[in-house]
């Protein structure tokens, strides 16, 4: 028999939309917001020479760059103020995350509740100003490396440049939280996932033009297509998949009457983290192979050149550091959303159990066991996602829209919009049958 939420979705219609002014007002509150964001992709930082960065970034766009471009919503093909995007947010969450598990004052503070969350989300942002400022003063030392980028070199330069990126991530960090608490879906993955979608168009571009010419054949275009639809309905699959554990309730007796015992289902997602592997993964790649990039652009030591090359997109060490790093955070992050002991402990507290296996730490060891299997599969599901087009991609020459990390990250992120769209008006429609039962009440007396 189909759940009260499952059966209000079946009856939602454009009506229910009509009837959610709280819902539209987020949902027009997170476009404004998206606009806000790409505007801000095309205000250059002073002092730099448009036409000669172009060049500049044309040389390179088919590496590393064009990959961090992607995920900037194109602001570093225009060196825009939001240039360096979330990528030093993500990577202080990383660490603070990390630290967690190791510090003692910092895991207290976790179980703390909501004073404890807000107390590491301002570690965070304390963390991630210090590795915005790191990050663009070396974007800014090899901009003047770069021959004619720069205008006028010097520490004017080198300041006014860092004090413009800094600024400009920190905005998009409280505009993310902003579309967080006020808007629809996460905040921070809206914004990634508007700047992936803006470079949709140019993608689109470059890939004809690549046939137009003859440097990548019709098949190919075809191949590229087919392959696109095919990670697409992949990913839709394994992010609905579920495995789903039996929970039994023995017979209650409620005066004289004997209720016979419920069953439910604990659902375990395949993939737990989601998109967060791959964000995390790609943010620790991108920075150091973004910063040598473009210090390797003028006259840099032999060293940094060679760390741009082994890093470049489509390398060996590149991938194999991706996929060594998207099964870590795999692991790593559904160790922190989903806590076996304590979802033992629930259901002992409510007489909820697994048959066969007895309540307690023996629950917690069965659930731990299933969940690693699960995500054992997940991570090699989000591997092959983000690796396998990535290769072919960058095999090929074209656009990094088209690579596995794009597709995921959009296709995660608008299921994950879609649902909490959905959420918010099963929540408007219950709300409005509540009302209903209530006047008929009233009504009645």
């Amino acid at each position: 028999m189909a759940s009260a939420a499952e059966q209000l979705a079946r009856n939602m219609n454009f009506s229910t939309f009509a009837k959610a002014k709280d819902l539209q007002q987020r949902i027009l509150f997170t476009l404004g917001a998206l606009l806000v964001y790409r505007f801000g992709t095309f205000i250059p930082i002073p002092g730099i020479d448009g036409d000669a960065f172009a060049a500049t970034f044309d040389r390179a766009q088919n590496g590393i760059f064009g990959m961090f471009n992607m995920f900037a919503g194109g602001a570093v093909e225009r060196m825009a103020i939001f240039a360096l995007n979330l990528i030093p947010y993500i990577t202080a969450s990383i660490v603070i995350q990390v630290l967690t598990t190791a510090s003692t004052r910092l895991e207290q503070l976790k179980k703390e509740g909501e004073q404890g969350r807000r107390k590491i989300n301002q570690y965070t942002r304390y963390l991630a100003v210090v590795f915005c400022a790191l990050q663009a003063y070396g974007i800014a030392v090899g901009l003047e490396a770069s021959e004619g980028v720069v205008t006028n070199p010097g520490w004017f330069f080198r300041l006014s440049t860092v004090i413009t990126l800094v600024g400009g991530t920190m905005f998009l960090m409280w505009l993310g939280e902003q579309v967080t608490a006020r808007g629809v879906g996460n905040g921070i993955s809206l914004i990634i996932f508007a700047g992936i979608v803006a470079t949709l168009p140019t993608a689109i571009a470059q890939t004809l033009e690549l046939s137009r010419t003859g440097a990548l054949p019709t098949l190919g275009v075809v191949g590229l297509l087919v392959l696109a639809i095919v990670v697409i309905a992949v990913i839709v699959f394994f992010e609905r998949a579920q495995r789903r554990l039996l929970v039994q309730y023995p017979k209650r007796q409620v005066g004289n009457k004997m209720f016979q015992g419920d069953t439910s289902h604990l659902p375990l997602k395949l993939n737990t983290a989601g998109v967060i592997p791959v964000i995390f993964a790609s943010s620790l790649l991108l920075l150091p192979a973004t910063m040598a990039g473009f210090a390797a652009q003028g006259n840099a030591p032999t060293w940094l050149t060679t760390v741009s090359a082994v890093l470049g997109r489509g390398q060996p060490l590149y991938l194999a550091l991706f996929a060594f790093l998207i099964f870590f955070f795999a692991f790593y992050y559904t160790s922190i959303v989903f806590n076996p002991t304590e979802t033992a402990d629930n259901l002992k507290k409510s007489g909820g159990f697994i048959p066969g296996i007895r309540p307690g730490e023996r629950t917690a060891q069965h659930v731990d066991y299933v969940l690693t299997r699960i995500t054992l599969v997940g991570a090699i599901y989000l591997t092959a996602v983000a690796l396998i087009p990535e290769v072919l991609v960058s095999q090929l020459g074209v656009s990094a829209f088209l690579g596995g990390t794009s597709l995921l990250i959009m296709v995660t992120v608008t299921l994950d919009t879609i649902s909490q769209v959905q959420s918010h008006l099963i929540a408007q429609q219950y709300e409005g049958l509540v009302k209903k039962s209530r006047l008929g009440g009233r009504r009645k007396k």
